[in-house]
């Protein structure tokens, strides 16, 4: 890994087609009068997947990093045996995001947020000495705060208080790593909001979410894993989404594949599903609607403490942006699908007993989707089918290890003051 060598890209806005350069941390196009994402545009044209030990770098072609950060593993794809028989599918391919040695998968926070967090901070310059503030349900926090604890890049995590359980480890953090908590009843959206009032100390600087492209092509790398295994593009991608940035980067990487010209030229149909009754994004494509239905806060905050899957629980995801899942499904011709708590409980119990790996509620929400799709006859048995489990293997990796929870610094109102939150949160890093 000595001789890395960053692809060089430029950026595109995708509402109006206008390529520029990155001038190192450019989340949107400041010529672009309307809200819209931009994607990279790598000269290398045809990846060239590095060794195993590359970890996640050995997507690096098709990632916008600067340097390659120390800890990273890659997701990992392989053809179902006992989940494919069940459903009665010949080409059924899991990537697998998680804990799972036997196969080759260590990623040790067990989710598919590891591939956010290491080509976002891959992304950002080693000199930077603002603080990274990051807001997360938890699992995008977990691999965070993971990734910069061990390569000691100084954030600020804003995590609602009721999600902090989320935040284990297998050793303690380094003090780098600081949390702040919205008070109870909270949720993901008040979160959001409390990071907001921490950018507006100049110390501080946002990562993005789905507008950083280093967050998107991260998550991208788990379609590279199957396709670069597959030898194909899948018919069909199946996810569960909270924001939707995962099947957007699938969309992106599909684009990108093709234009590669060794892996077919189809367009994979992104097959989303949500965990009801926090369905915003199905209700919003049901209607045929661009823009989210209206949506009430207390009502938002109670589905949200409903659902097992609390990491789908984005009231204002990248839905309607241009770029956003709304085009990413119109161009695939996609699907939205919902699945309950009893669904995804249900289908997480089939993984295990016949994958032989405990998954996460939000893995049970995209695999149930797979099994009403199949009941439903929307998939062909000879379709080639990407499942992208998104964590696992948790109950694996904590058996017989001590853990150790971050706690919040500061445990603040949903409606605080702001120059308090300021006054804080700058104390943490002085």
């Amino acid at each position: 890994m000595e001789n890395f060598t960053p692809t060089p890209y430029t950026l595109e806005c995708v509402a109006t087609g206008r390529e520029f350069e990155d001038a190192g941390w450019m989340l949107a196009d400041p010529q672009c009068k309307e809200t819209s994402l931009v994607r990279t545009k790598y000269a290398r044209k045809q990846i060239d997947v590095k060794p195993a030990d590359w970890g996640l770098y050995r997507f690096s072609d098709w990632m916008p990093v600067r340097r390659i950060l120390k800890g990273s593993s890659a997701p990992v794809t392989y053809k179902s045996k006992g989940l494919a028989a069940h459903l009665g599918l010949e080409n059924l391919w899991i990537t697998f995001n998680g804990w799972y040695p036997a196969i080759g998968a260590t990623m040790s926070t067990c989710s598919f947020k590891e591939t956010e967090a290491y080509s976002v901070c891959g992304r950002a310059a080693a000199d930077e000495r603002r603080v990274l503030v990051v807001a997360s349900a938890g699992n995008t926090a977990r691999a965070f705060a993971k990734v910069c604890s061990d390569n000691n890049i100084r954030l600020l995590l804003s995590v609602p208080y009721d999600n902090i359980g989320a935040l284990w480890f297998d050793q303690p953090l380094n003090p780098c790593v600081k949390l702040i908590s919205c008070e109870k009843g909270g949720d993901y959206f008040d979160a959001i909001h409390l990071s907001d009032i921490a950018l507006k100390s100049p110390g501080f600087y946002a990562e993005g979410g789905a507008k950083n492209v280093a967050r998107r092509d991260g998550m991208a790398c788990t379609v590279l894993s199957a396709v670069t295994t597959i030898g194909r593009i899948p018919d069909y991608y199946f996810q569960a989404v909270g924001s939707g940035t995962g099947a957007i980067a699938a969309w992106e990487a599909n684009m990108r594949l093709v234009e590669d010209g060794r892996f077919g030229r189809n367009t994979m149909k992104l097959m989303v599903a949500q965990n009801a009754p926090f369905v915003p994004m199905y209700d919003a494509w049901q209607a045929a609607s661009r823009k989210l239905l209206p949506y009430d806060d207390d009502k938002a905050r109670r589905d949200a403490e409903i659902i097992d899957a609390k990491v789908l629980s984005n009231r204002r995801p990248p839905y309607s942006v241009t770029g956003g899942l709304f085009d990413a499904l119109k161009a695939t011709g996609g699907e939205v699908f919902v699945a309950t708590n009893a669904m995804a409980r249900k289908a997480r119990k089939l993984f295990h007993e016949l994958e032989g790996v405990d998954i996460y509620s939000a893995a049970g929400v995209a695999l149930a989707s797979l099994v009403n799709a199949v009941n439903a006859g929307k998939i062909e048995k000879d379709a080639t089918v990407m499942l992208n489990v998104t964590g696992g293997g948790e109950e694996h990796f904590k058996e017989g290890k001590e853990l150790w929870y971050l706690k919040p610094s500061h445990v603040f109102p949903l409606e605080p003051d702001e120059n308090d939150v300021v006054e804080k949160v700058e104390a943490l890093f002085n």
